[in-house]
């Protein structure tokens, strides 16, 4: 090992044939101009009157010294590949190859440089997920434990206030657990959708009925407005219920008291647009596109602040269960609070038009 390195040392890495887009162009070329050194050689000695017992061996050392140093610089790119790949294996995916060429080798490379990175990324985001998802669970896991703990002890008693902390504890715990499988089965492609007509007036009206008992105590109201009042949008009725129910969580958790909270859809052209506004600090233009991503908590005050009990997971949702339709989701811009909009395939638009508003 020591000799392979020491040769490599040796030879240096000359790469004059990488404007070349072919390899078989470049074995070519080495094979002429190898030729043609060995030819070059064999006439000069001979003029010099070496004769050819120490011509016919020059030439030949010549012309395998110069192959040798052209092929080095030709397989560099895979030499280095197979030590990025032993690198790999141990877990190291921060090896790049050289890709200069233009040929075979060159776009393998480049291809392995891309995987590479996305390997790292990957690598990167597995180690972050169980990080974070060890914090999660442990965050209420705990929490349920010193409660539990503290009634068996006598420290605290098992009065109603005491179980309702408790209880929000294993709710909370539930939720990151359901958040959790959702996302693997969303990411498995085990997720299938029943698309079916869906009226969007009563099924926002059940939404913000599953949504007050969270909001009563916070004394938060709920309006619901639908233009028009027969508006209807193909989904899966299922999923799109846990897209508005995160969204409506994710606005009671960030909602002021007595604050409002307002559900509202309309038809834009071929598309249903389906809003949750609420009237919390809302979410700064340079967060909006990030607060979808797993783990990273949304509706966060601009002036920074503490967790308000989020998982991080809730809108990450929305993003793959939208997209699953076929839609988008995104943080519209607001003049107060914070607005979460949802643009559905809607169809072709029906001929009635109006409006209705519910308040809750």
């Amino acid at each position: 090992m020591a000799q392979a390195r020491h040769g490599r040392r040796l030879l240096p890495d000359v790469r004059p044939l990488d404007r070349f887009s072919s390899i078989k162009i470049k074995l070519g070329v080495l094979v002429t101009a190898t030729v043609t050194l060995a030819a070059f050689v064999t006439w000069l000695g001979l003029r010099n009157e070496l004769g050819p017992s120490r011509t016919l061996p020059l030439a030949v050392v010549v012309s395998v010294i110069a192959v040798q140093v052209i092929a080095h610089g030709m397989t560099a790119p895979l030499r280095e590949m197979r030590t990025a790949a032993r690198a790999m294996a141990s877990g190291d995916y921060s090896r790049r190859v050289r890709a200069t060429s233009r040929d075979e080798v060159g776009q393998l490379a480049q291809a392995f440089n891309t995987m590479a990175q996305d390997l790292e990324q990957l690598d990167t985001l597995r180690r972050e997920m169980v990080a974070n998802v060890s914090h999660e669970l442990r965050t209420p896991v705990a929490a349920l434990h010193a409660q539990l703990e503290n009634m068996v002890d006598g420290v605290v008693a098992p009065d109603q206030e005491a179980l309702r902390a408790a209880l929000d504890q294993t709710e909370r715990l539930s939720r990151l657990v359901t958040y959790l499988l959702d996302l693997s089965r969303i990411e498995a492609g085990a997720v299938g959708l029943e698309i079916a007509d869906l009226p969007v007036g009563p099924f926002l009206e059940e939404a913000a009925a599953a949504a007050r008992p969270i909001g009563a105590q916070k004394d938060l109201s709920f309006v619901i407005d639908v233009q028009p009042p027969h508006l209807s949008v193909p989904a899966d009725a299922e999923r799109l219920h846990q897209v508005v129910t995160n969204l409506l969580h994710n606005a009671v958790r960030h909602s002021p008291a007595g604050g409002e909270i307002r559900l509202e859809a309309r038809r834009a052209g071929s598309s249903v647009v389906v809003d949750v506004v609420d009237q919390g600090p809302g979410i700064a233009p340079g967060d909006r596109q990030r607060v979808f991503q797993r783990f990273t908590r949304g509706n966060v005050p601009r002036t920074g602040g503490e967790s308000t009990g989020g998982t991080g997971l809730g809108l990450a949702i929305v993003r793959w269960a939208v997209e699953l339709h076929g839609g988008t989701v995104e943080v519209a811009d607001s003049a107060t609070g914070c607005r979460m909009r949802v643009t559905l395939p809607g169809g072709a638009a029906p001929g009635r038009a109006g409006g209705a508003a519910v308040r809750g």
